[in-house]
């Protein structure tokens, strides 16, 4: 007997310990792939005179919270942020505690976005919000549309939109110092919606913000603006997207900081100021040489000088509006060294120029001692030129096809401000065939009745300009020489006629110069002519 109660006892304990260790979704079951769903609130969804500091949301599940400083949206915003609870832990419940002292008689929008989702696989309940009123009514008029971006030919996402109303108290300020009434966000999309608002007058913001305070900081955020008054319910949908931009805020000097002997940074914020001029008012040597260029893509203008022993140097730094003193305490002891590198490795393309870029200021080329041969060893005349802007060599010459050059650089050609000096140098390079370019053709048919600036793109960020031209009617463009790759038009309706693209600017209400994308993208092979193409240009604003 024994026997059999072990042999019973065994048996059962196996069973107990094969079931304990299967969790989960019996093998071969269905996936979960329902959202969880919102069960009950205290107080209930919608309350009115609502009075509560304490909300609890229950779901029908263990959910978690993803992301939940990006997707929690509270409309009208709170002076002190809203406190969910848990965050770290699955739960079948929210907590949320109000901190603020609500406004009378004011709908409230706490809107989760996706943040909310199962425990296990992850699937979101999307657009969950929760609404009470401290009135004794819930405000039910809606507004909706969508945002793009002025410049980039991409879609906005995560965006906030912004209603002010409009009463005794608004000015257009308002943006920089107040919170808005209602706010709501584009979050994964460029569209918007805006819910249970009051019926009145308001202005429209877009903003892409860098610090999510719903406060317009014009040297980081991006703004758009809806240029006509929002009358509710009137405009419920708002047909023209709002474009976003980067407004250029005036120029204001920041400082001037020594980078190495003989370099001063002159760093500033806002726009480039034009005709900016640097004047060393200290007592400099016989033979003192100065340089000065703007930094590519950085806010600041570098100076270049022959240095000698002094503790700091004195400058006015002015154009026609405005006039800067300071003085830059001098404590570098090393000269940066002159290093040259070509802008190409092996292959230099026909519509390319072969350039050498410089680390320091060049202020003598002696072409004597600088040939240029082809692969039969022949002299190839060329010219060279220093860039106005870059630290760079540019050299022009006749290019074939399929040929093979070398530039011979002898010690001592090239002299920079610091009288630094090339030791040898030897640059090999080819170019191709024609037959390894292809040719795009377009056809620009301008219905704006303004001037138009073309330009050919091409890079993952359609950031790299190939070509730009300027044109006041319709006329065919064609571009030869091209590798093959994939290329990109656009049109910008240039309003002024200053030959380049203009931001907007909020305070002036003056929006920001439209630019079109030709459709498709054009894909370019080797010895191909993609001709034929119509871009037909127009207004959308």
């Amino acid at each position: 007997m024994k026997f059999v109660y072990r042999f019973i006892f065994f048996s059962i304990s196996i069973i107990l310990l094969s079931n304990c260790a299967k969790t989960g979704n019996p093998e071969g079951g269905p996936k979960d792939e329902d959202a969880p769903l919102f069960v009950t609130a205290d107080p209930p969804y919608e309350t009115i005179n609502f009075n509560e500091d304490e909300i609890r949301l229950n779901f029908d599940e263990y959910i978690k919270l993803k992301d939940l400083t990006k997707q929690l949206i509270v409309s009208p915003p709170l002076k002190s942020p809203l406190v969910v609870t848990p965050q770290s832990t699955a739960s079948k419940f929210l907590k949320l505690s109000i901190l603020d002292t609500l406004q009378e008689n004011t709908t409230y929008i706490i809107n989760f976005g996706n943040a909310i989702e199962d425990n296990n696989e992850g699937n979101k309940l999307e657009s969950f919000k929760y609404v009470f009123s401290t009135g004794n009514y819930i405000d039910s008029l809606k507004s909706s549309g969508s945002v793009k971006d002025a410049y980039l030919d991409e879609k906005p996402k995560n965006t906030s939109v912004l209603l002010y109303k409009i009463d005794s108290a608004f000015n257009d300020s308002i943006v920089f110092k107040n919170k808005p009434n209602y706010v709501t966000n584009t979050l994964d999309t460029t569209i918007f919606n805006l819910t249970n608002l009051k019926k009145g007058k308001y202005l429209m913001i877009a903003l892409k913000e860098t610090n999510s305070d719903y406060l317009f900081n014009p040297t980081e955020d991006k703004i758009g603006f809806y240029p006509d008054t929002i009358s509710l319910p009137r405009d419920s949908i708002i047909k023209n997207p709002i474009t976003i931009f980067k407004q250029t805020t005036p120029y204001k000097f920041k400082r001037a900081y020594e980078i190495s002997k003989g370099k001063i940074a002159f760093g500033y914020e806002g726009e480039q100021p034009k005709d900016l001029k640097i004047k060393i008012t200290s007592d400099t040597p016989e033979g003192f040489k100065s340089i000065s260029k703007f930094e590519i893509d950085k806010d600041s203008l570098n100076y270049w000088y022959t240095p000698f022993e002094a503790d700091s140097l004195n400058f006015i730094v002015t154009n026609k509006e405005f006039i800067d003193t300071l003085t830059v305490k001098l404590r570098k002891k090393k000269i940066d060294t002159l290093i040259l590198k070509p802008t190409v490795s092996s292959s230099l393309h026909f519509r390319d120029t072969f350039f050498i870029n410089a680390s320091n200021p060049i202020v003598k080329i002696d072409t004597s001692k600088i040939s240029l041969i082809d692969k039969d060893t022949l002299a190839v005349p060329f010219s060279s030129f220093l860039s106005k802007k870059e630290n760079k060599i540019g050299f022009l010459f006749d290019k074939k096809p399929q040929d093979k050059y070398q530039l011979k650089i002898l010690p001592e050609s090239i002299y920079d401000i610091y009288e630094h000096k090339n030791d040898t140098l030897n640059f090999k390079f080819s170019t191709s065939e024609i037959e390894d370019y292809g040719r795009i053709t377009v056809d620009i048919n301008n219905e704006t009745g303004e001037n138009l600036i073309i330009e050919l793109l091409e890079g993952k960020d359609k950031d790299n300009l190939i070509n730009r031209k300027f044109i006041t009617g319709s006329e065919q463009i064609r571009y030869d020489l091209l590798q093959p790759k994939t290329y990109y038009i656009r049109a910008i309706i240039d309003n002024n006629k200053n030959n380049k693209w203009d931001t907007g600017n909020y305070l002036l209400k003056r929006q920001p110069e439209e630019i079109i994308y030709f459709p498709q993208e054009l894909k370019l092979r080797a010895n191909y002519y993609l001709d034929g193409n119509i871009f037909t240009v127009k207004k959308n604003n």
